[in-house]
């Protein structure tokens, strides 16, 4: 049982502390010779008592614009799942993508944030047209 040679791990969110309600914007993830993504959150410390971490992915044909949210018919689980609040320190989330369009963005939004939260996420694309991947990634 071997995967590392058939996926790819993109960065979408580098690990960072947000201290504010600012919405975290992923990196535009380009599908293109995959046929599986998954988008995996790991959080870290999150200090406000009452912070929530609402989800949202979205899909484009082009990577610079045009972007929509993604029906949930095209998720595998929900975006409600892959949020996340005060009392999730140290947990992960994923969040599949079966849909058909070429580029996929995720955004992580807190509301009620005024400390540290800490929060990485990173897309796991299976499936390659061409095997085996890279290691690092290009």
């Amino acid at each position: 049982m071997e995967m590392t040679n058939n996926v790819t791990i993109k960065r979408v969110i580098s690990p960072v502390s947000v201290a504010d309600t600012t919405a975290q914007v992923g990196q535009v993830i380009d599908h293109q010779n995959y046929k599986d993504a998954m988008y995996v959150i790991a959080t870290g410390s999150i200090a406000d008592v009452d912070a929530t971490f609402t989800v949202l992915l979205e899909e484009s044909d082009a990577s610079g614009s045009g972007f929509e949210a993604v029906a949930d018919a095209d998720l595998i689980g929900t975006e409600a799942l892959a949020g996340f609040q005060f009392d999730d320190d140290n947990e992960c989330r994923k969040l599949g993508y079966k849909g058909i369009k070429r580029y996929t963005r995720l955004t992580i939004t807190p509301v009620n944030n005024a400390s540290a939260a800490l929060l990485a996420a990173v897309c796991v694309l299976g499936k390659p047209a061409f095997a085996p991947t890279e290691n690092p990634p290009a």
